[in-house]
C-alpha cells in the first residue's frame, strides 16, 4: 500500500508534506530541485547540520532568522566571524542556539573557501551523484544513507568540514537533487529534470 496522501488539490505527496502548509510548499517547490551554486549549497549544508536531532519543520520555520543571523549564508562573511559573532549568534532566540553547530557553520564556511581552489563545494557535492537513484514506493523504502553519502561525508571531513555525517549528507543530497527519493506516484517524482521516474539519469 502506498504511503502517499492525495490532497484537496488532487496531488499526491508523502505524509510529511501533506498537512503543514510550510512543509507542503517546501516539498512542492524546492525539495529535490537542483542546487548548484556555492551559497545555496552552503546554506543547505548548514541547515542540515542544525537540523540534526530536530525536525525539519523547526528548521524551515527558523530559516528566515538563520539567513538574517548568518549574513544570508555568504561563506566569505561567515568565514570571518569572530568571538563576538559567536556570542551574537548564541544570544539569537530566532535560531537554534547550539554552540557546536554554530562553530561548525563557521568552520564549514572557511572550508568552503578553501575548496574554491580545487573545484569548489558544488563540484565536490555533485561529483557524488550516482548513476541511478532509489525508486521507493513506500516511506520505509527510502534509504537514510548510501555509498555516495558515506563517500561524500568522508571527503568533506578530510577537507575540514564538520557535522557532515553520512545521514546528514544523504539528506543534503535528497534536498538539492543529487538523488531523487520522491515516492513513486508523487507529483514531484522525476520533476527535477535530472532523473526519470524509473530512477535512471535523464
Amino acid at each position: 500500500m502506498s504511503d502517499l496522501v492525495v490532497g484537496e488539490d488532487g496531488l499526491a505527496r508523502p505524509p510529511w508534506a501533506s498537512t503543514d502548509p510550510l512543509l507542503r510548499a517546501y516539498y512542492d517547490t524546492e525539495w529535490g530541485m537542483p542546487v548548484r551554486g556555492e551559497r545555496g549549497l552552503f546554506e543547505r549544508l548548514s541547515l542540515e547540520a542544525f537540523q540534526s536531532g530536530l525536525s525539519w519543520a523547526t528548521i524551515l520555520r527558523k530559516r528566515p532568522a538563520f539567513r538574517a543571523a548568518f549574513d544570508d549564508f555568504d561563506p566569505e562573511r561567515v568565514a570571518g566571524y569572530d568571538d563576538a559573532d559567536v556570542a551574537r549568534l548564541m544570544a539569537d532566540a530566532g535560531i537554534v542556539r547550539n554552540a557546536r553547530k554554530v562553530a561548525a557553520t563557521i568552520t564549514n564556511a572557511r572550508a568552503t573557501l578553501e575548496l574554491r581552489a580545487d573545484g569548489g563545494l558544488p563540484g565536490l557535492v555533485w561529483s557524488h551523484q550516482p548513476q541511478t537513484t532509489p525508486v521507493p514506493t513506500a516511506q520505509a523504502e527510502v534509504p537514510t544513507t548510501s555509498p555516495q553519502s558515506v563517500a561524500l561525508a568522508r571527503e568533506l571531513k578530510a577537507r575540514g568540514f564538520a557535522f557532515v555525517g553520512p545521514t546528514t549528507m544523504h539528506a543534503l543530497m535528497e534536498a538539492v537533487g543529487v538523488v531523487d527519493t520522491h515516492l513513486v506516484g508523487s507529483h514531484r517524482r522525476g520533476t527535477s529534470g535530472l532523473w526519470r521516474e524509473d530512477g535512471t539519469r535523464a
